[in-house]
């Protein structure tokens, strides 16, 4: 599945370690949430997967990955393999003493960075960024749509959260993406606790997703760089799960 998207290992020199081991070791680190030193001893050696993790990193692999994974997983659906709407949201998330850019949410009394997520209508990621928590959610909104016209040129209508909301934030947003911006609101005021709302939920529940992979409980990396190559190996893990489930029931 994964094997011709991923570099061949060089043909020259000392014995190279097997690219599909590589991917499984960074695969337990997101889901278990380890130090690089802490890799089984069935694994490669850290040193290796740290390297071949930067280098996939600077090449932009994962975002490769991540494409290609979503257009299957639709197309398994019976769908086309691009989107025409996407549903938008946010996650802010603490750092640590890594350092590197950080800022403070203070509507979520926050202090280190803030995922920025456009998923299609069955929750897979179309785009995905990282910044600093400080950055206003509406700010970030026509860097995202702009990313998501330039992947996905198809897509034309967003649903988004009273956070966005903003005539200059949306007119930025569809100069951006040439993308439409409605805001979902929940109707009912008088209503406490969690509400599942029509369109939003399908980005909660994609949140919801990340949430198991516990690398990504705090925000470990120094670099937004490798925030969102962490951020990246996470979707194509859950993708990949989600593309093996057919196979397994077919068995």
């Amino acid at each position: 599945m994964v094997g011709p998207l991923l570099p061949p290992a060089k043909r020259r020199g000392p014995k190279q370690t097997d690219p599909q081991a590589i991917l499984n070791a960074l695969f337990y680190m997101i889901r278990c949430g380890c130090p690089w030193r802490y890799l089984p001893k069935d694994c490669p050696p850290f040193t290796t997967v740290q390297n071949r993790f930067y280098a996939w990193r600077d090449s932009g692999l994962w975002t490769q990955i991540v494409s290609v994974f979503m257009m299957e997983a639709r197309e398994a659906e019976g769908r086309e393999a691009t989107p025409t709407a996407v549903v938008v949201d946010s996650q802010s998330v603490k750092t640590t003493e890594a350092g590197g850019p950080r800022g403070f949410d203070a509507g979520k009394k926050v202090k280190g960075r803030k995922r920025h997520l456009a998923v299609d209508a069955l929750g897979l990621p179309i785009e995905c960024q990282i910044t600093a928590a400080s950055i206003q959610d509406r700010d970030a909104l026509a860097p995202l749509l702009g990313a998501v016209h330039r992947k996905s040129p198809w897509v034309k209508m967003s649903f988004v959260d009273g956070g966005y909301q903003g005539d200059e934030a949306q007119r930025a947003a569809f100069e951006a993406g040439r993308i439409t911006v409605t805001v979902v609101k929940r109707t009912d005021k008088e209503v406490k606790g969690f509400v599942v709302l029509r369109k939003r939920w399908l980005v909660e529940r994609t949140l919801g997703w990340i949430n198991r992979a516990r690398r990504l409980s705090k925000d470990f990396a120094a670099t937004i760089e490798s925030a969102l190559a962490w951020l990246q190996t996470a979707l194509a893990f859950l993708i990949m799960r989600r593309l093996a489930r057919p196979k397994i029931a077919q068995t």
